[in-house]
């Protein structure tokens, strides 16, 4: 009967577990066979142990995938510091509001995301609502413009994901229990050493998850760059879509997709061993 009781557990990890390896271990072992295979649309592709392929997509494609890391860093670093004061005002000011508030938070996810960023690139057009009137009232000059620079699509992603930063982090921040902040007053705490020294520690559970779902979407997305961007901003998820869908070469996107899957594994654990996963876990648990 123990022995029965200590499998429990491990029953519920069974339907997460089938399903993260049907739908994730077995098409990424498909894929990097794919990536090893020769030959063309025409004749067919053969596998052949290609491993050679990876040194090639490092050497052409290094540029699109350190834009690619950059813009993922800048985005989340934006989205954290506009997404932390959202999701605290939310969860110790919103009073009767939470709800409402979090609705307009996920509202843009209502529309589809390209009609999103499609609305973006109007109003950051050279002669949109914002730069138009800006020009016109003599702020900025008339050759200046966010289309098809860093700045742009760095915009246009910190907006498409601001959601997925600022809902963790209030789930966080609801499970502050006021009363250690109240302790931390009649402890003679300002609310900067309040907020430094119970809040902000008791929330890195959520930062810790917003980092993570905004920083992979992010690196490996490509509609943004691909409406708002241009050719100096390609970022390397518009390149695996090209050689894919145009060139047709699925030998080379899936390498380029491996190795985008490594870079962003690597940076993963090597996020979560400098913030210390087994800090977090124990902040939470407190």
């Amino acid at each position: 009967m123990s022995r029965g009781r200590g499998l429990i557990p491990y029953l519920f990890l069974l339907p997460g577990g089938a399903w993260l390896i049907i739908f994730f271990a077995i098409p990424m072992a498909f894929m990097l066979l794919v990536s090893l295979q020769e030959g063309s649309l025409s004749s067919g592709y053969e596998l052949t142990w290609n491993f050679g392929i990876y040194p090639e997509v490092i050497a052409e494609s290094s540029d699109q995938i350190v834009r690619s890391l950059t813009y993922a860093f800048a985005t989340t670093v934006l989205t954290l510091l506009i997404g932390y004061p959202m999701a605290y005002t939310i969860a110790f000011r919103g009073g009767r509001l939470k709800n409402a508030l979090l609705l307009i938070v996920i509202l843009p996810f209502f529309v589809s995301f390209i009609i999103r960023t499609l609305n973006w690139k109007m109003i950051l057009a050279d002669n949109g609502i914002v730069l138009g009137t800006l020009k016109d009232l003599g702020v900025l000059e008339q050759g200046f413009h966010l289309i098809a620079t860093p700045a742009g699509v760095i915009g246009g992603l910190t907006y498409n994901f601001l959601p997925f930063m600022v809902l963790p982090l209030y789930v966080a921040l609801e499970r502050v229990d006021p009363s250690l902040v109240e302790a931390a007053h009649d402890l003679f705490a300002s609310r900067a050493s309040a907020f430094r020294r119970v809040v902000f520690p008791l929330s890195l559970p959520g930062v810790f998850a917003g980092v993570l779902i905004t920083f992979v979407p992010v690196a490996s997305d490509f509609v943004n760059s691909g409406i708002l961007g241009g050719t100096q901003t390609t970022m390397i998820g518009n390149v695996i879509q090209t050689v894919y869908l145009n060139s047709n070469d699925y030998p080379l996107a899936s390498a380029m997709s491996f190795l985008l899957m490594a870079a962003l594994l690597v940076g993963i654990f090597t996020y979560a061993r400098a913030l210390g996963t087994e800090q977090v876990m124990e902040v939470s648990r407190g």
